[in-house]
């Protein structure tokens, strides 16, 4: 699997570059010179143009700025340096036990539900619960690469068997929101604009939730299978100190049982599913 290119914006300008940065991170000169210990003349003459930064002094700046790795590149490239962090296939090599450590956690999880996406949801690998839960989705949808979110909320995709549509939706369009105000993303930022588009189904609509009420503490996936109504909460796992732009980008969903039903359910399911392997 190859990595995504990146989507910013080619910049003519390290300045300009690093305006850009500051104002969505809404830092003024003062806070950001006084976070990387520099005087607000020099940091307004960076902006500028007026003086021209050290590979040291980008690579400080964009720390202070909490940065994405492959931003960072595109900041040493405006300021006239090589990249400094790789962006490795992972499939390379390199990547072995990387892509090891994934396939282990989302085996690890089962029997539940378990993904690994890439920075525009793309999904990198998933474990067999997983995979259980989309049967009977266009197959269009499955095409790789496979967007997790349009699959989720897509018409003919999981839409019309999520109960809680219309709150599935607002949470994932808010995570977006956020991704997109920390990456500048500007694939995510469209991919808001296309899941918003999706209209609510008739099913959706319709149905009626079974299930305790979760308001408060998660927004819960509430999912209908031939077990009857799943609910599940999620969490998400990253890869820590990444100095690679594909590890850094690469985050693990889990889905875990919000109910003693559904925890039963997903038992029996896979029971079904190991039975089905081992015919």
């Amino acid at each position: 699997m190859k990595p995504a290119k990146s989507t910013s914006p080619s910049v003519q300008h390290f300045g300009d570059y690093l305006r850009e940065w500051r104002q969505r991170r809404r830092m003024s000169q003062l806070d950001l010179a006084l976070e990387a210990e520099i005087s607000t003349r020099h940091l307004s003459f960076l902006e500028t143009g007026r003086s021209q930064p050290s590979r040291e002094m980008v690579q400080l700046l964009a720390e202070k700025l909490d940065m994405p790795l492959r931003e960072r590149n595109v900041m040493l490239a405006a300021a006239g340096f090589a990249p400094v962090y790789s962006e490795r296939s992972l499939d390379d090599p390199a990547m072995q036990s990387m892509r090891e450590a994934i396939d282990l956690v989302l085996k690890g999880h089962e029997p539940y539900p378990a993904l690994a996406v890439d920075r525009h949801w793309s999904l990198v690998a998933a474990n067999s619960a997983l995979f259980s839960l989309v049967q009977g989705v266009d197959p269009a949808l499955l095409k790789p690469p496979v967007n997790v979110l349009r699959l989720s909320v897509h018409p003919a995709g999981l839409a019309r068997r999520i109960v809680n549509f219309s709150e599935w939706r607002d949470h994932l369009i808010a995570r977006l929101h956020h991704q997109v105000n920390v990456t500048g993303d500007a694939v995510l930022a469209s991919l808001i604009e296309e899941l918003r588009a999706y209209p609510i189904p008739d099913a959706a609509k319709r149905s009626a939730a079974p299930r305790r009420d979760h308001t408060g503490i998660v927004v819960p996936l509430q999912l209908t299978t031939e077990e009857g109504v799943l609910t599940f909460f999620s969490t998400t796992t990253i890869f820590g100190t990444p100095v690679d732009v594909t590890l850094s980008e690469i985050a693990i969903e889990a889905f875990f049982p919000a109910d003693p039903e559904t925890a039963g359910a997903l038992r029996r399911m896979d029971e079904k599913r190991q039975a089905a392997a081992g015919a």
